[in-house]
């Protein structure tokens, strides 16, 4: 993280700003000031989307080029009958049972990310919650329990209880004579034995926030606390803290929201939008700058046609426009060719909802320390008889995944399955591998580490030539970050018009 992301979350944990959506962003400019202008968008993901959406309301004329089948990006949802293909030729066709499906890649809307969420009331997307977390879902390392994975709550709770009671021992040892006074210890001890729960004795000995033997029921049924925890040494060793607070990221807190249906609604609202503007199955092959503007030569029914325009904005992954011929300068072209994407993949499969009727886990996600991880439990279509599960969600580089063929990797993924839910990988079937390092027209997920002096190129115009995508924000990964970039981009390009 940084630059503007970094400066924002220490604010936030300073308590300097309130953790509330951002106001929606827009093009400071009047009506009809792109009117006479030509622009050429490439790339209809949604910071393209965005950008030629806004262009075309200002009175620009709009041609937007997208090189695949469908609007969106890295914004798509997988269905039946649907193809994931690579660049290698690799072609795999989703056989799912009709009406279910799996965001692919992107997968949560945040409710801070106040333009994105701006455009879902815009298009009044209907929308429902992300279950981002639940206490039901498994926290899970080979070399812990056996094997066996713990519930979230206990991992949790368990290690609250067990910091307390050492808290509570220092206070009460006069570790922090210094530090407070009289008052303030009984203060912090309250505090400790309710935020543990610790007993009359300062112990730690489970809660019914952790753990029950007995639920309580009807007459004499009272319920049970398990009073056998976790040791703190084994929580320690398991290495589960990151688990733990996964949820407490500023960007990851409740509320999380996704749209019915799946999340290529966005997209295909904005495609609705911009009717004819939208070019599919169009890809650009060189990018020219002229005297007057840019010359941008793209494909259609393997024709080259070419079209020339005031202004240009790439809205293309960089892994992609370093590959087409595109008249940039050294420092540009330099920051596109060290560009460096992360390999993030999902393997997602159908299967009946045993996650639900018999571990009583409703959204969320579960943790292992080894293989495949998380296990990402469906939010939509709660109680219905199928589901599609997401079983390994992170990058390729990891256990050397990237070594291995589409049978080995569905088989580590069910064997993830199998470590939580004993009984029931075998339950599953149809499995799909997403990885986005390895989609034609994509060849990434999202930017990795990128250099500060890159980052600033990357975000000016190299003369008629502008770009956007979430690499050009610091909300990367986030189509928050891609909207952003591509209303920023349109602005820069109106104030030059408007100064002209």
């Amino acid at each position: 993280m940084s630059g503007y992301g970094a400066t924002f979350a220490t604010m936030q944990a300073l308590g300097l700003l309130p953790m509330k959506a951002e106001n929606p962003a827009y093009v400071r400019a009047e009506q009809g000031s792109g009117k006479g202008t030509k622009l050429v968008v490439v790339g209809a993901g949604v910071a393209g989307l965005c950008t030629a959406y806004e262009a075309k309301k200002l009175g620009y004329e709009v041609t937007l080029l997208e090189a695949g089948n469908r609007p969106g990006g890295r914004v798509w949802s997988g269905r039946n009958g649907d193809v994931v293909e690579f660049e290698d030729g690799t072609k795999q066709t989703i056989e799912w049972t009709k009406g279910l499906y799996q965001n692919m890649g992107a997968g949560r809307l945040p409710s801070i990310h106040g333009t994105t969420l701006g455009y879902v009331r815009q298009f009044n997307i209907p929308m429902e919650i992300e279950v981002n977390t639940s206490r039901s879902t498994f926290l899970q390392n080979d070399h812990i329990n056996g094997g066996k994975p713990y519930a979230q709550r206990k991992v949790i709770n368990d290690s609250r209880g067990h910091v307390s009671e050492l808290l509570s021992k220092a206070v009460a040892g006069g570790g922090f004579d210094q530090e407070f006074s009289t008052d303030d210890k009984k203060r912090l001890m309250d505090f400790l034995s309710y935020y543990g729960p610790l007993d009359k004795a300062g112990k730690y000995k489970g809660s019914d926030r952790a753990d029950l033997k007995q639920y309580p029921g009807a007459g004499p049924q009272d319920m049970i606390v398990n009073e056998d925890t976790i040791p703190l040494d084994t929580i320690l060793k398991a290495n589960f803290l990151g688990y733990e607070m996964y949820e407490e990221a500023w960007d990851w807190q409740a509320t999380m929201f996704q749209p019915k249906g799946g999340m290529d609604a966005i997209p295909y609202a904005f495609a609705k939008a911009l009717g004819p503007v939208l070019h599919l199955n169009s890809p650009v092959t060189a990018i020219a700058k002229t005297g007057k503007g840019v010359t941008v030569t793209y494909l259609k029914e393997g024709k080259e046609t070419h079209i020339t325009a005031d202004y240009c904005v790439s809205a293309m992954p960089l892994t992609i426009l370093r590959k087409i011929k595109v008249d940039l300068d050294p420092a540009h072209q330099d920051a596109v060719t060290k560009a460096s994407y992360r390999g993030s993949y999902k393997i997602a499969w159908e299967g009946p909802r045993f996650w639900e009727k018999d571990f009583n886990i409703y959204g969320g996600l579960s943790f292992l320390s080894q293989g495949p991880s998380p296990l990402w439990y469906p939010s939509a279509d709660i109680f219905s008889d199928r589901g599609i599960l997401v079983a390994g969600y992170q990058d390729e580089s990891i256990d050397r995944f990237q070594t291995m063929t589409l049978p080995q990797m569905f088989a580590r993924s069910r064997g993830s399955v199998e470590r939580l839910h004993p009984g029931h990988g075998d339950k599953l079937e149809k499995p799909i591998f997403v990885g986005w390092k390895r989609m034609k027209w994509y060849e990434g997920s999202w930017i990795g580490a990128q250099p500060a002096a890159e980052y600033d190129v990357m975000n000016q115009p190299d003369g008629p030539i502008y770009f956007a995508g979430d690499a050009m924000s610091h909300v990367v990964g986030w189509q928050e970050g891609a909207f952003l970039s591509g209303i920023r981009a349109l602005q820069m390009i109106n104030d030059k018009v408007k100064s002209a």
